[in-house]
């Protein structure tokens, strides 16, 4: 596998009817996966009973739920969504492995995935429920969604959340791996990340504009990666193994992207750790304050 085979530009993942799709399929791939799709007016999107656990994700819009667990228990939840990815957070469902599911309404979402033949329950989270973090301070600020992880939601191995870095900020920083199992210091995770890129909150849109923003993966004792990309809305980048970061939100335009993460490790943990020539600069957000732009909120 060449080095930047690791970075998959907006439709180059397309397959069926689905505009993004994240799984084994891919060479070297093995624990996580997404599933990203629009939804018109009437359509639907059916996903088939198999050792997965999911979460979905409305990232614009809304949609019904529609779902039959393994147990025969039926059920339909109503996913009230958000207007946009930048709008606040939006709520979820859990949904265990081996459900049959079926996704209608108008908008866009997001499925998460993980292999596991471990039952949880399904779990709602409302929008107003999802746990919100401001991390990092100055102009390493930004908001994280945190519905999907360890201290949030049961589940078996699928880790999840999304993070909005605001214009001119970094994030996923400083450079940090996840790709060694090291009982209480590091877990093994593989790593994904959606974007969407959009025009800075609260700025005139002008027209022609070209959104981006970029990421930054590189290799470490667990294999050899080089990622340094422009990022533009429906990109993903896989991070198998190696230190990854910083995501740069370019100045005038907000940054967006949806993390999903899962490994083989015996414990549900997301441990890190930091590329040491760059983990100094965590003790110097002491001295500074989040960036007043966030929270950003369901607007009005």
């Amino acid at each position: 596998m060449q080095l930047n085979d690791w970075f998959y530009p907006n439709e180059s993942l397309t397959r069926d009817r689905w505009g993004a799709v994240v799984d084994s399929q891919i060479a070297g791939w093995n624990y996580p996966g997404i599933k990203v799709a629009t939804l018109k007016n009437g359509e639907t999107f059916d996903l088939e009973p198999t050792s997965l656990e999911r979460i979905i994700v409305p990232l614009s819009g809304s949609c019904d739920v529609t779902y039959r667990l393994s147990n025969g228990e039926m059920g339909t939840q109503y996913l009230r969504g958000r207007k946009n990815v930048f709008d606040g957070p939006t709520d979820i469902v859990y949904l265990p492995t081996g459900s049959s599911i079926n996704i209608g309404g108008i908008g866009r979402i997001a499925v998460a995935e993980a292999h596991t033949d471990q039952f949880h329950p399904v779990a709602y989270t409302a929008h107003d429920g999802v746990a919100i973090e401001m991390r990092g301070a100055g102009s390493a600020s930004r908001q994280v969604h945190n519905f999907g992880t360890p201290a949030n939601l049961e589940a078996e191995r699928l880790i999840v959340c999304e993070v909005i870095t605001p214009a001119g900020n970094w994030s996923s920083y400083p450079p940090h791996k996840h790709d060694e199992e090291k009982p209480g210091v590091e877990s093994q995770l593989e790593e994904i990340y959606y974007f969407e890129v959009a025009v800075e909150r609260g700025l005139t849109r002008y027209e022609d504009v070209d959104p981006i923003g970029y990421i930054r993966t590189y290799g470490s004792p667990a294999g050899e990666i080089d990622t340094l990309s422009e990022v533009r809305t429906g990109d993903i980048a896989l991070v198998p193994y190696g230190w990854h970061g910083p995501c740069i939100a370019a100045p005038g335009y907000d940054l967006y992207y949806l993390n999903v993460m899962a490994g083989p490790g015996p414990k549900r943990e997301w441990l890190i750790s930091d590329d040491p020539a760059h983990g100094w600069v965590r003790d110097t957000w002491k001295m500074q304050s989040v960036d007043p732009r966030l929270p950003y909120l369901a607007s009005k």
